[in-house]
């Protein structure tokens, strides 16, 4: 039986480690946690903040997906969509999902991140949500 997500696993291009690190460090204020030595010799960069933990893994002939992304729940979305801005990411909004406010951006490699807040009037916790539009 499944119990939890674990992580999400990002791919990325050889080398852009640093961008990475810069972005999912300095940005979006993740910790980044050491890989195992067995795993590290791959390259890539793993963090974590709580039960969020998105690793971005070296692949060579790396290409983002269109519609792929990890959705990350945020609080004080504006202030979160704000700092982004201020760190030259491009934010774009959509309301299509009722029960939250929700935007995306990139990261530095092009993967598309999802940032969404539940609004006062989404139903209850546990209650059937919709189905994200973008799959």
């Amino acid at each position: 039986m499944i119990a939890a997500v674990d992580h999400v696993q990002l791919g990325a291009s050889p080398g852009s480690e640093d961008v990475l690190r810069a972005y999912y460090g300095g940005v979006l204020g993740l910790t980044e946690v050491p890989k195992p030595p067995a795993l590290a010799a791959r390259g890539g960069c793993w963090f974590e903040a709580g039960p969020v933990a998105p690793h971005l893994g070296v692949e060579p002939g790396f290409r983002p997906s269109a519609t792929a992304h990890p959705g990350l729940r945020v609080r004080d979305i504006d202030a979160f969509a704000r700092r982004l801005e201020a760190h030259g990411a491009a934010v774009t909004w959509d309301d299509r999902l009722p029960g939250h406010r929700r935007f995306f951006a990139h990261d530095p490699v092009g993967n598309r991140l999802w940032f969404l807040e539940p609004t006062p009037d989404r139903t209850a916790p546990g209650a059937p949500q919709p189905a994200d539009p973008d799959g």
